[in-house]
């Protein structure tokens, strides 16, 4: 994973001074959100460098799922005085990302005026690779211990009764916000400062955030830069198989 993560990092640098990807430049230009921005095959390869290796990637295959091909990863990308309010942005959504770390589950897409949350995107799993990392708080990865639980019973709960085939279709808002508050109050926050060739995977239903730069915090010019893959389920209901 580390020879993965040193191919991948010169082709990411690359890929955020692309002007074809000025527009993932968000929050005061202090984060590069950077969706589908690294050019791997399904394999996870960049280039000619190595497939996508290691124990969290042999994990996924022998209990998660061994065929789901790899879409291209995003890379998200956190410099110093993260976050600034960005465009369009109220106060209260700035105030839950500097003091909630934007803590969110991810493919629950926030849609319309006043936004409302849907499941659009049914993640199979979550993986973070770390290409370029800091020290003292250089927005780490945060996480919380257990919420995938509340926030499976919490989805449950949405779809009772509901055929699967309408389930796009429920607004999530209400019952999400009071899920995250419980989660809160319960669940350990947890922080993760990694370092290239390691790696962090998520289950699918894990509410997890980026936390602010840290006063005093240390990090290359290039920033704090993570790769994700999170390729899709074929269906809804698969999202909330057990797994």
């Amino acid at each position: 994973m580390l020879a993965w993560a040193a191919h991948a990092f010169p082709v990411a640098l690359d890929a955020a001074a692309d002007p074809a990807n000025a527009h993932w430049l968000r929050c005061g230009g202090s984060w590069f959100v950077g969706v589908d921005a690294l050019p791997n095959d399904a394999d996870g390869r960049v280039g000619c460098g190595p497939a996508l290796a290691g124990a969290a990637r042999e994990f996924i295959r022998a209990h998660i799922s061994p065929a789901l091909p790899l879409h291209r990863a995003q890379i998200s990308i956190c410099y110093p005085g993260y976050p600034q309010p960005m465009e369009g942005e109220s106060e209260a959504a700035f105030a839950f990302r500097r003091d909630r770390d934007a803590a969110h589950v991810d493919g629950l897409l926030a849609e319309g005026a006043p936004r409302q949350r849907f499941l659009r995107e049914p993640h199979a799993w979550i993986l973070g690779l770390p290409l370029a990392t800091g020290q003292g708080g250089a927005s780490p990865t945060v996480v919380w211990e257990g919420s995938h639980t509340i926030m499976r019973e919490t989805f449950l709960r949405a779809f009772c009764g509901v055929a699967p085939e309408r389930w796009a279709e429920i607004d999530l808002t209400a019952l999400y916000a009071d899920a995250r508050r419980e989660v809160f109050a319960r669940c350990p926050r947890v922080v993760l400062e990694l370092q290239p060739g390691e790696a962090c995977l998520f289950h699918r239903q894990l509410l997890h955030g980026m936390a602010p730069w840290a006063e005093g915090a240390v990090a290359p010019p290039c920033g704090r830069m993570i790769a994700w893959f999170r390729p899709q389920l074929a269906t809804l209901p698969e999202w909330m198989d057990a797994g």
